[in-house]
């Protein structure tokens, strides 16, 4: 099998950053390096030194970001010269889209008009104004993509911009390895201080996650609530919880993979309340199902309800509907047998679409239809 060079380019990656973008690049530059694919990550940071790290998914190569408007950031002359050089040595250049300045730097990176691949992450929603300022350069990298790949064809009907590529897109989406059984004596002391029953969320404490809806249904639930993460609305929505004297939810902040883990193991089930398309897709929704549990989520028309298909791995509810949410968390607080039922249904189904054997090979096989023979030879 012959060797493919991609280079991914998203605005920011680990380990400055955190989030299910940087969680899913990772996870499929792991399942595609196994298919003979040398996978090479460009990202901006504010402290870019060291300039190049080896990570275990591949090569970091970073530029300073010098400026950061409606969350993108920007970078200078050495940021395009950075991504050029490692551009010219790559075989496939893939831009996880929405960022402006991957836009921007596309023309002046791709000498060698190698096959590009937009990974569309989701629309732009939060900044829905500023959008139309953008549209000519969106347009400018959706016409010269190669191909685009949604995460869902859940996303694609319901995207108002990708229906004008219709000859374009394909659905490949997100994946999540398998992982260690959590530790035995981790595992028990979350137990003793948790218990077993307690409804999960964990991801970033952002805008649209819908968790100001969970709380307002908290009240109504018979279980606790635990709250895994941090960010920008942790501060007002612990101030919220405090005022309404919710005993049952409970903040943890940020926690290490391996406390994360026990947690989803022990967890009834987890709890995603996203209300608004800015939620593309859900990782932790994929990590829920790797655990066998029931998932819960809001119909939001993307990639949420593709992982968890309602009555099969979970439940879906109506966004921003506190006593939808209520319901549908009492309803599994209260049914052994439901919970079990679609614990089983959201492993099986993740074993199926999400593996990385799944979507590695997804990948590697719309990498060998772009690249000419010619090409990429060992």
């Amino acid at each position: 099998m012959r060797k493919i060079r991609v280079l991914h380019i998203y605005r920011t990656y680990f380990p400055e950053t955190q989030g299910g973008g940087q969680e899913s690049i990772r996870q499929f530059c792991l399942a595609t390096q196994l298919l003979n694919v040398e996978n090479t990550v460009f990202a901006l940071a504010h402290n870019p030194e060291p300039a190049v790290i080896q990570l275990p998914e591949g090569r970091l190569v970073r530029a300073r970001s010098w400026l950061e408007v409606a969350s993108c950031d920007f970078g200078a002359w050495d940021a395009l010269q950075r991504c050029r050089e490692v551009a010219d040595m790559s075989d496939i250049i893939q831009i996880h889209y929405p960022w402006p300045f991957a836009d921007m730097m596309l023309p002046f990176i791709r000498r060698r008009k190698q096959p590009l691949v937009v990974t569309y992450v989701s629309d732009i929603v939060r900044q829905n104004s500023l959008s139309y300022l953008y549209t000519p350069l969106r347009r400018y990298l959706l016409g010269a993509a190669t191909r685009i790949v949604a995460s869902s064809p859940n996303y694609v009907r319901s995207s108002e911009i990708l229906r004008d590529y219709p000859g374009k897109v394909s659905c490949i989406p997100h994946c999540l390895a398998e992982t260690s059984p959590p530790e035995q004596g981790l595992s028990a002391q979350w137990a003793a201080k948790l218990g077993r029953d307690f409804f999960l969320f964990v991801g970033v404490l952002r805008y649209y996650k819908g968790l100001d809806f969970l709380i307002a249904a908290a009240s109504q639930v018979n279980a606790k609530i635990v709250i895994v993460g941090e960010g920008p609305e942790g501060k007002q929505l612990r101030e919220k919880v405090a005022r309404g004297g919710l005993a049952n939810v409970l903040f943890l902040g940020a926690l290490p993979d391996e406390d994360k883990i026990a947690l989803f193991s022990l967890c009834r089930a987890v709890v995603f309340p996203s209300h608004v398309r800015s939620e593309a897709f859900g990782i932790t929704l994929l990590e829920g199902a790797r655990a066998a549990k029931p998932l819960i989520c809001c119909e939001i028309g993307t990639g949420t309800t593709w992982v968890n298909r309602h009555n099969v791995t979970g439940l879906a509810v109506p966004p921003a509907n506190p006593a939808a949410l209520a319901e549908a968390m009492n309803r599994l607080a209260s049914d052994d047998a439901l919970c079990a039922r679609l614990g089983q249904g959201s492993r099986e189904r993740w074993q199926k679409h999400f593996s990385p054997a799944v979507v590695g090979a997804a990948y590697r096989q719309l990498y060998d239809e772009l690249l000419p023979n010619e090409l990429s030879k060992v």
